[in-house]
């Protein structure tokens, strides 16, 4: 069987760059271990639609496949304006200390997050708005020095099941003095899911802001920084066009108020 294999210009949107507008630092691994053509398809739609929105809202974007053969170094993300860590396979159980084989593993690619990890610290010490999803929310977590639920038991609110679609709707509240409900409102959403890992203990600095139903942490935020992470999906097209416009529309505004010096 040949391999799922996703090209650059499959996620690429078409049309001219804007102009002006903040430069974001994208990542994302396009090919993964373990990828099907499922789940290259779902790489394909909700990459093209990431950085399409951060097209259509003005901001620029510099994409990042850390699956690829030679990668840069991940301080340089500090030279741009924001950080966007799209989602992916699992982060490699050793780098939040759960030790031996994990159940249901997949995809994990440690060199990714590797580069990751010291992107978004560079990012974050650099005083650089961060934007996780998924993936990328769990790798914020570890950055900061927190840990993750390796498989969750009960999947249910979560992710389809064995012969259903992936992903499905999953309702979550979020805290109504964060910067998350500023957002994208405060109170129960519904958001797209497809996850059987999340976020366990909080890293330094993280607060979790929002909540499934079942207590699963599905957003953290960290107190003194724009440093946010969505366990959900907003890149997926079958989801809220609006609620993807506002939370992106909120990372591309802070990316262009940043400092100009570190």
């Amino acid at each position: 069987m040949t391999a799922a294999v996703v090209r650059r210009r499959e996620v690429e949107p078409h049309g001219a760059a804007p102009a002006g507008g903040p430069r974001i630092a994208v990542l994302v691994s396009l090919n993964f271990p373990d990828l099907t053509e499922p789940v290259a398809d779902l790489v394909r739609r909700f990459t093209r639609t990431a950085l399409g929105t951060l097209r259509a809202l003005g901001a620029r974007y510099e994409l990042v496949d850390t699956s690829a053969g030679a990668l840069g170094d991940p301080a340089e993300t500090a030279g741009f304006d924001g950080l966007l860590l799209l989602g992916g396979g699992d982060v490699d159980g050793e780098l939040y200390g759960a030790a031996g084989p994990l159940p249901n593993s997949y995809g994990v690619d440690r060199r990714a997050d590797d580069h990751c990890i010291a992107a978004v610290r560079a990012a974050t010490a650099a005083r650089r708005p961060v934007l996780g999803v998924c993936r990328g929310s769990q790798l914020i977590n570890v950055a900061f020095g927190g840990t993750l639920v390796p498989d969750l038991e009960d999947h249910r609110l979560h992710r389809g099941g064995p012969g259903e679609p992936l992903f499905l709707d999953e309702k979550v509240t979020v805290a109504q003095d964060s910067r998350l409900a500023t957002l994208a409102g405060a109170g129960p959403l519904t958001v797209r899911s497809g996850h059987h890992q999340a976020v366990a203990g909080t890293g330094d600095g993280l607060v979790a802001v929002a909540h499934a139903e079942d207590g699963v942490i599905e957003a953290v935020e960290h107190l003194e920084r724009w440093v946010v992470g969505v366990q959900w999906h907003p890149e997926d097209p079958d989801g809220s066009d609006d609620h993807r416009r506002r939370l992106f529309a909120g990372f591309v505004d802070a990316c262009a108020d940043r400092p100009h010096t570190a």
